[in-house]
Protein backbone atom coordinates (compact mmCIF):
# COMPACT_ATOMS: atom_id res chain seq x y z
CA UNK A 1 0.00 0.00 0.00
CA UNK A 2 1.17 3.47 -0.71
CA UNK A 3 1.77 5.98 2.08
CA UNK A 4 -1.18 8.00 0.88
CA UNK A 5 -3.59 5.08 1.23
CA UNK A 6 -2.23 4.28 4.70
CA UNK A 7 -2.71 7.92 5.69
CA UNK A 8 -6.35 7.88 4.55
CA UNK A 9 -7.00 4.59 6.34
CA UNK A 10 -5.60 6.07 9.56
CA UNK A 11 -7.59 9.27 9.05
CA UNK A 12 -10.80 7.30 8.47
CA UNK A 13 -10.27 5.07 11.50
CA UNK A 14 -9.46 8.11 13.63
CA UNK A 15 -12.60 9.90 12.48
CA UNK A 16 -14.69 6.78 13.19
CA UNK A 17 -13.24 6.58 16.70
CA UNK A 18 -14.01 10.26 17.32
CA UNK A 19 -17.59 9.67 16.15
CA UNK A 20 -17.94 6.69 18.50
CA UNK A 21 -16.43 8.76 21.31
CA UNK A 22 -18.96 11.54 20.73
CA UNK A 23 -21.77 8.99 20.83
CA UNK A 24 -20.30 7.75 24.10
CA UNK A 25 -20.67 11.21 25.63
CA UNK A 26 -24.45 10.87 25.30
CA UNK A 27 -24.92 7.11 25.80
CA UNK A 28 -23.83 5.80 29.18
CA UNK A 29 -23.18 2.30 27.83
CA UNK A 30 -20.60 3.53 25.30
CA UNK A 31 -17.12 4.40 26.50
CA UNK A 32 -15.77 7.77 25.37
CA UNK A 33 -12.15 8.03 26.43
CA UNK A 34 -10.97 4.75 24.92
CA UNK A 35 -12.30 5.76 21.51
CA UNK A 36 -10.54 9.12 21.77
CA UNK A 37 -7.30 7.39 22.78
CA UNK A 38 -7.65 5.21 19.68
CA UNK A 39 -8.42 8.27 17.57
CA UNK A 40 -5.24 9.97 18.81
CA UNK A 41 -3.30 6.84 17.89
CA UNK A 42 -4.74 6.73 14.36
CA UNK A 43 -4.35 10.48 13.86
CA UNK A 44 -0.61 10.16 14.58
CA UNK A 45 -0.12 9.01 11.00
CA UNK A 46 -3.36 10.18 9.42
CA UNK A 47 -3.83 13.74 10.69
CA UNK A 48 -1.29 15.10 13.20
CA UNK A 49 -3.21 18.39 13.55
CA UNK A 50 -6.37 16.52 14.59
CA UNK A 51 -4.29 14.51 17.06
CA UNK A 52 -3.00 17.73 18.57
CA UNK A 53 -6.56 19.03 18.85
CA UNK A 54 -7.45 15.96 20.90
CA UNK A 55 -4.40 16.41 23.12
CA UNK A 56 -5.23 20.10 23.62
CA UNK A 57 -8.82 19.33 24.66
CA UNK A 58 -9.25 20.36 28.30
CA UNK A 59 -11.57 17.44 29.14
CA UNK A 60 -10.01 14.51 27.29
CA UNK A 61 -6.45 15.63 26.56
CA UNK A 62 -5.04 14.77 30.01
CA UNK A 63 -6.54 11.25 29.90
CA UNK A 64 -5.05 10.61 26.47
CA UNK A 65 -1.64 11.90 27.58
CA UNK A 66 -1.76 9.83 30.81
CA UNK A 67 -2.49 6.72 28.79
CA UNK A 68 0.24 7.38 26.24
CA UNK A 69 2.88 8.21 28.86
CA UNK A 70 2.14 5.64 31.57
CA UNK A 71 -0.75 3.41 30.51
CA UNK A 72 -2.51 4.68 33.64
CA UNK A 73 -6.24 4.47 34.28
CA UNK A 74 -7.90 6.46 37.08
CA UNK A 75 -9.05 4.22 39.94
CA UNK A 76 -12.65 5.45 39.65
CA UNK A 77 -12.71 4.51 35.97
CA UNK A 78 -11.32 1.08 36.79
CA UNK A 79 -14.11 0.47 39.28
CA UNK A 80 -16.81 1.74 36.93
CA UNK A 81 -15.45 -0.34 34.04
CA UNK A 82 -15.36 -3.56 36.02
CA UNK A 83 -18.81 -2.89 37.52
CA UNK A 84 -20.22 -2.38 34.02
CA UNK A 85 -18.59 -5.58 32.79
CA UNK A 86 -20.09 -7.51 35.68
CA UNK A 87 -23.52 -5.94 35.19
CA UNK A 88 -23.42 -6.91 31.52
CA UNK A 89 -23.06 -10.51 32.66
CA UNK A 90 -26.36 -10.46 34.57
CA UNK A 91 -28.65 -10.44 31.49
CA UNK A 92 -26.67 -13.40 30.13
CA UNK A 93 -27.48 -15.34 33.28
CA UNK A 94 -31.14 -14.32 33.22
CA UNK A 95 -31.61 -15.20 29.54
CA UNK A 96 -30.29 -18.71 30.10
CA UNK A 97 -27.65 -18.47 27.43
CA UNK A 98 -26.01 -21.80 26.52
CA UNK A 99 -23.11 -22.71 28.85
CA UNK A 100 -20.51 -22.36 26.08
CA UNK A 101 -21.39 -18.71 25.48
CA UNK A 102 -21.77 -18.05 29.19
CA UNK A 103 -18.29 -19.44 29.81
CA UNK A 104 -16.82 -17.52 26.90
CA UNK A 105 -18.30 -14.27 28.16
CA UNK A 106 -17.04 -14.97 31.68
CA UNK A 107 -13.51 -15.64 30.42
CA UNK A 108 -13.46 -12.49 28.26
CA UNK A 109 -14.80 -10.35 31.11
CA UNK A 110 -12.15 -11.85 33.39
CA UNK A 111 -9.37 -11.08 30.91
CA UNK A 112 -10.63 -7.52 30.45
CA UNK A 113 -10.93 -6.95 34.20
CA UNK A 114 -7.48 -8.39 34.82
CA UNK A 115 -5.98 -6.10 32.20
CA UNK A 116 -7.67 -3.05 33.71
CA UNK A 117 -6.58 -3.98 37.23
CA UNK A 118 -2.94 -4.40 36.17
CA UNK A 119 -2.72 -0.87 34.74
CA UNK A 120 -1.22 1.76 37.04
CA UNK A 121 -3.56 4.22 38.78
CA UNK A 122 -3.71 7.68 37.24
Amino acid sequence: MTDRIVKYIHLTLGALCVALGVIGVFLPVMPTTIFLILAAFFFTKGAPRLRQMLLDNARFGPSIQNWEETGAIPRRIKLVSIAMMMSSFIPTLLLRVPPLYLGLQAVLIGIGALYILTRPDA
